[in-house]
């Protein structure tokens, strides 16, 4: 069985971002559907901000999409000039089902299959990695991306802190009398390894399924969130010192969302009381990513796809067999 050691000649930096349209974050929160120009404010407003935070620090983006997204066809024509300047594109299900794993293995696929087909029409090409709503995964989602032809999964979360937050607000809201669409996980997941894997089954465990596993970042020792989100609630300070707690990583994965360059601002008021980040100027948080990207920069990453890192994990892994 490969062994950690086997990837630590890697120095790779991987960003991605989910791009969940709004009326997701309103399905979080049970509140009713968006309403005016806000609404699509991830396709018409974050991912242009995104394109030019990547070009200014030299980024290539992997971009996570939901294949009905891509109905509207501003959409796919702002997906598809991202793949155009070379960012990946990759596999958000088709409607982004939040409880996709509750549903029958035929479902499963199909949300696979047509979130693929989605954005292969709309950019040109398959996705070859996939994400699922909320992080949450079983080892039939596994089966069946492999069945669609998908090389990696990168939905695996072993972040106790974040488990447990997700399961308080998932309660409040509960108990504010509204009813979230969101989803918990298995407790297994905080079994899993931190750093890049061939899944076994169940997925927790190493194994030798032909996917790899990217698994969304989580700090040394406490294995606190390396995300999007407690990097820009945090703030300049807390960013910084999360940031070191992860150098020395082979693949830093750097989970993103659209909602990481949005704020208030951008019609996102009814979200004001129910989703911190959104009170966040969007210009601040995209100086806290870009000074984390330059100082992962400094300490020697070099930024790559999700794909290109999973092809490189699997020649490392390959290669001990």
């Amino acid at each position: 069985m490969p062994t950690l050691r086997d990837l630590d000649s890697l120095r790779l930096c991987a960003v991605s971002v989910d791009l969940d349209e709004i009326h997701n974050y309103h399905a979080i929160h049970g509140l009713e559907p968006p309403q005016g120009a806000g609404a699509t404010a991830v396709y018409d407003i974050a991912v242009p901000r995104l394109a030019r935070l990547a070009s200014d620090h030299s980024i290539p983006l992997t971009l996570f999409a939901v294949g009905a997204d891509l109905d509207r066809s501003s959409s796919a024509d702002a997906l598809r000039r991202m793949r155009e300047e070379g960012h990946e594109i990759a596999n958000h299900t088709l409607d982004h089902a939040y409880d996709v794993t509750h549903r029958e293995p035929n479902e499963v696929r199909r949300q696979l299959e047509e979130g693929a087909a989605a954005i292969a029409r709309a950019v040109g090409r398959r996705p070859a990695g996939f994400r699922a709503p909320g992080y949450v995964i079983h080892d039939g989602l596994l089966d069946a991306l492999q069945e669609t032809g998908h090389v990696y999964d990168t939905s695996v979360f072993p972040c106790p802190s974040y488990f447990a937050a997700k399961a308080a607000a998932m309660t409040w809201i509960a108990l504010r009398g509204r009813t979230s669409r969101s989803v918990q996980d298995h407790p297994r997941v905080l079994l899993a390894p931190t750093r890049p894997y061939r899944p076994g089954s169940p997925y927790h465990r190493r194994g030798n399924r032909p996917l790899i596993e990217l698994p969304v970042q989580v700090t040394r020792g406490l294995r606190l969130p390396f995300i999007g989100t407690s990097l820009t609630l945090g703030g300049e300070r807390t960013a910084r010192a999360l940031t070191r707690m992860v150098v020395g990583e082979p693949v830093v994965n750097l989970e993103l969302h659209g909602m990481d360059v949005l704020d208030a601002g951008d019609g996102l008021d009814a979200l004001r009381g129910h989703q911190p980040d959104v009170r966040v100027e969007q210009a601040h948080k995209v100086r806290i990513l870009g000074s984390v990207f330059e100082l992962l920069r400094s300490e020697g990453y070099r930024f790559v796809t999700l794909e290109d890192a999973a092809r490189q994990v699997a020649e490392r892994i390959d290669a001990q067999r």
